[in-house]
């Protein structure tokens, strides 16, 4: 059981411009990273200073950002005519990444209401290959200033196979982490099992903790100073646990953790508001984050570079999930959309069209045959990826009863499911609720998620279900930051 925690949230801070990256790109406009190094390779070639911001950059900024973002007026709180307040903006530019910078995305954006400067036409493409050289070399002050150092990662990704032999990882002498308070206890909104061992990670606020599921005592745990655990996941060796989060409109990154010595390996995206949706590829070296913005971003472990984007959703991403293969990539968002991958290209290969609401949870079984999906709808989907059509479907996979005199519809939404290692299936939902199904679709068992007694028996929610690495317990987090455990029966 996890010690429940409180803490006065901050608030978002309103000086933060509010623009969101989705529809941020326009593909025409960009130029490549290549051709933004070749801007720097041809000034030294030709004797000319290096592109820096009081030469180059300052001038582009003055001419079409300073009316709304200067001195005299700075709208979001966003200064362009100060240097220290450009390059200490790490919501704004990146040293090295101009992929990751904000401030070039919506200067390229092909939304005219969300590119910047508004209601003008797009930056001249040697301006905006001015400026990518400006960011990916450095963020030099002047000609004569030495260069940001480029942010990066330590992080050498493990084969899939690498792992087959080795003793299953679990938290040595994690160092103490004291917790936050929080004015009412966190709900389990991020819950993670390992796959090789009786491990349980479980999101509280600013960290996370690790549970044995054998003897049900915490037995460690990770800080994230970021703010908010959304999305947990271990690796397919279970030596990392990717964690996504961060604070809503305001940031968002996705955290790689050695799980037995609680070491930060990685740190991926640097968004504008928090990650809902997240995915460590099999192989270790691919995290995919989806959000508010409406885009999928895929990153390199190994770089911490942009590898692609993807962009079909027209609602928020909630649900990233990478097969254990790792060929296909599957998304999923609030309108009931799923769009299926090629996670090596990003490449689209085809629409999963099910559900008539917010998709809740993407889940892969272990072949990579079947993608199970959840929705506010009610529904259950067992796809046949290689057909693109249902397997099974269950539709008010988790009805609540209709109480006396009650008229209207009661939502039944399902929030989470999970496989198990030999393709069966946990679910919670609204119903308060938790069913096993089989690899069938048939129920196995199920359980109740009691109410809070302490609280005037207030009704307790099921928010994340897993099976133990197993497949014998089931383990459910509920909206009061409690955790139940239920042996599941075979037959």
């Amino acid at each position: 059981m996890i010690p429940v925690q409180t803490k006065k949230r901050a608030k978002p801070n309103p000086c933060l411009p509010s623009w969101h990256v989705a529809c941020l790109l326009a593909f025409a406009a960009m130029i490549l990273p290549s051709e933004a190094i070749a801007v720097e390779a041809n000034r030294e070639a030709l004797g000319e200073p290096p592109v820096n911001f009081d030469d180059h950059v300052s001038a582009i900024l003055k001419r079409h950002c300073w009316q709304c973002h200067g001195d005299a007026k700075q709208e979001a709180g966003l200064n362009l005519a100060s240097y220290v307040d450009i390059a200490g903006n790490d919501d704004l530019v990146v040293a090295g990444r101009s992929s990751s910078s904000r401030l070039l995305e919506i200067i390229v954006a092909e939304d005219p209401a969300e590119r910047m400067p508004p209601e003008n036409d797009p930056l001249p493409k040697e301006q905006v290959a001015l400026i990518r050289a400006w960011i990916d070399s450095g963020l030099r002050q002047n000609a004569g200033s030495k260069v940001e150092k480029k942010q990066g990662v330590a992080f050498t990704p493990t084969s899939m196979t690498d792992f087959d032999d080795t003793p299953p990882a679990m938290p040595e002498a994690l160092s103490p982490l004291k917790p936050a308070r929080t004015l009412r206890a966190f709900p389990v909104i991020a819950m993670a099992a390992s796959p090789r061992a009786p491990l349980l990670a479980v999101g509280s606020y600013e960290r996370v903790e690790f549970v044995n599921t054998q003897s049900q005592e915490t037995v460690g745990a990770v800080a994230f100073p970021e703010g908010e655990p959304h999305v947990l996941r271990f690796s397919r060796s279970g030596r990392l646990l990717m964690v996504a989060g961060g604070r809503p409109v305001q940031n968002g990154v996705a955290v790689l953790f050695d799980v037995k010595t609680g070491k930060r390996l990685a740190k991926m995206g640097d968004e504008a508001d928090v990650i809902m949706a997240a995915d460590l590829s099999p192989d270790e070296r691919r995290v995919a984050i989806g959000g508010s913005g409406r885009m999928i971003k895929v990153f390199s472990t190994e770089t911490g570079e942009l590898l692609y984007r993807l962009v079909k959703h027209t609602d928020w991403v909630t649900a990233v999930a990478f097969s254990p293969d790792g060929k296909y990539l599957a998304t999923a968002d609030r309108v009931g959309n799923i769009h299926l991958w090629d996670a090596e290209s990003g490449g689209v290969i085809r629409p999963l069209a099910e559900h008539k609401a917010s998709v809740t949870a993407l889940e892969w079984r272990s072949d990579s045959r079947v993608l199970a999906s959840s929705g506010e709808d009610g529904l259950i989907v067992w796809w046949d990826v290689a057909k693109g059509w249902p397997l099974y479907t269950k539709a008010k996979a988790h009805q609540p009863m209709r109480p006396s005199g009650f008229y209207g519809e009661i939502p039944n939404g399902v929030l989470d499911l999970r496989f198990g290692p030999s393709g069966e299936l946990v679910s919670c939902g609204r119903d308060q609720k938790v069913r096993v199904w089989s690899s069938d679709a048939n129920i196995v068992s199920v359980f109740t998620v009691p109410n809070d007694s302490e609280h005037n028996n207030i009704k307790n929610l099921p928010l994340q279900s897993v099976l133990t690495f197993n497949g014998a317990t089931a383990i459910t987090g509920d909206s009061a930051g409690r955790l139940h455990s239920h042996v599941i029966k075979t037959k």
